[in-house]
């Protein structure tokens, strides 16, 4: 078998340029651009030389990257940040008639991770100012049946996980983080995903790593790893024996994403510069607007905006409709926030989350990516500049 094709390159130092330099579509700004390398190209087409398809060298080369990158000692690629969830669950084993608290506001993939295993979802509220969970809202959720948390750091804003250790150790539960959106978003204390029990990371299109789809889990604990691979093969982690050894199902990767994967891990430092730049451009171009603020995300000390997220403040409801179209009339696509997890009638229990429902309402996402070309950017606060209340 001839060698994996990235053990044979090197990074292009162009990857940012190659990508920003592409001319794209004239009118609308893209609300999302990132983009695939010719490394990754080639890449792809050595797993078919190589023969090699499903769980391989490639997928190897891909987990090697990623426990670098994160500093955590063990990874395993899976089919999304969704089943990645679910997998850290069932190696905790997690199942019916136990309670998973988690924030109300994430997208609904996190609470589906524990509902599917039939878990109880008790959702909690965020921060006033932040999405980041209210880890004091957690701890007056915990009963006698709670045996796992999950701490989503959305858009790259780390959660207080010295707070959630602290909780966890009080009350003997397991972590479990959705940093799906946060890969290589840190703070003092480490990387996003590497503070808990395990990890959970996607590698979908809106993300800063992309293989189109896929995902992650990590931890530090050969234990968890041993029982996470079991889980992602039907229960067999040693395939010499095929003993099983836990509940599992089919949750493998493949190398052909893989390959691909193992080239957007290794850019995965120049895309962070870029996504950076792009929340610094906002940052500067609508300073001060009456109408409209920037959601912070602390990058000075780690944090990583994979989105730039503002807030309509001041505005109501037709006022953030109004300034939303004005943008969309001018080429300028934003994307309101996804709605709090108990709107959906499945998790619904009739409790208000004032905080969450706050920046539901307000929030709404301007046009980014790893890959926008800066002109866009430009483009878009020009736009946002001529508005007038």
């Amino acid at each position: 078998m001839k060698p994996s094709l990235a053990k044979d390159m090197k990074p292009s130092s162009t990857y940012v340029e190659n990508a920003v330099s592409l001319t794209l579509p004239e009118g609308e700004i893209p609300f999302w651009w990132t983009y695939i390398g010719e490394e990754e190209k080639l890449a792809v087409m050595q797993t078919f030389e190589n023969k090699s398809f499903s769980v391989g060298p490639a997928t190897a080369e891909m987990e090697s990257e990623i426990s670098k990158a994160l500093d955590v000692p063990y990874a395993l690629c899976t089919t999304s940040g969704s089943m990645a969830m679910v997998m850290g669950l069932m190696a905790a084993g997690i199942g019916p008639g136990d309670e998973v608290i988690v924030p109300t506001r994430s997208y609904i993939a996190t609470a589906h991770a524990a509902s599917l295993l039939g878990a109880k979802v008790v959702l909690m509220d965020c921060l006033e100012n932040s999405t980041a969970m209210d880890v004091a809202d957690a701890e007056r959720k915990v009963t006698s049946r709670t045996k796992a948390i999950m701490p989503v750091h959305l858009n790259g804003r780390v959660c207080d996980m010295e707070a959630l250790d602290k909780l966890s150790r009080k009350h003997n539960l397991f972590v479990v983080e959705d940093a799906c959106q946060s890969f290589l978003s840190r703070n003092a204390q480490g990387y996003a995903g590497t503070l808990g029990d395990v990890g959970c990371f996607s590698f979908g299109m809106a993300k800063l790593i992309n293989t189109g789809q896929g995902g992650a889990v990590v931890t530090r604990s050969k234990d968890l790893y041993d029982r996470l691979k079991g889980v992602r093969n039907h229960g067999v982690a040693d395939v010499t024996t095929h003993a099983y050894s836990t509940p599992g199902n089919n949750f493998k990767f493949n190398d052909i994403q893989a390959a691909m994967g193992v080239w957007q891990v290794r850019r995965g430092p120049e895309k962070v510069a870029h996504v950076k730049a792009i929340y610094e451009k906002y940052r500067e171009g609508i300073k001060g607007l009456p109408f409209i603020e920037l959601l912070p995300v602390d990058i000075e000390n780690g944090e990583i905006p994979l989105m730039t997220e503002v807030l309509g403040e001041g505005l109501d409801d037709e006022g953030q409709d109004r300034l939303m179209n004005y943008l969309a009339d001018r080429g300028v696509p934003t994307r309101k926030w996804k709605p709090c997890l108990h709107t959906a009638a499945h998790f619904d229990v009739g409790e208000a989350f004032p905080n969450s429902e706050r920046l539901y309402r307000l929030g709404f996402s301007l046009p980014g990516g790893p890959a926008l070309p800066f002109e866009y950017v430009d483009r878009a606060i020009d736009a946002i500049n001529s508005y007038d209340l």
